[in-house]
């Protein structure tokens, strides 16, 4: 079996996938939370914590 790389992970909503249209094959669904109309919310507020980083401009 051959491995696939992975090159991009995003977080899409259904509109953006309607934009897509049929040329975007792979997605994995995320429901919202019983408790929370977000289901992105603990996702998201990790990522918030990331420290940005600079690139650098000799490459």
């Amino acid at each position: 079996m051959t491995k696939e790389r992975i090159v991009a992970v995003g977080l899409l909503t259904q509109r953006d996938l309607d934009v897509l249209g049929t040329g975007f094959h792979r997605l994995f669904s995320v429901d919202a939370d019983e408790d929370d109309d977000d289901g992105f919310a603990d996702l998201i507020a990790e990522l918030d914590k990331i420290e940005a980083i600079t690139p650098d401009p000799r490459l």
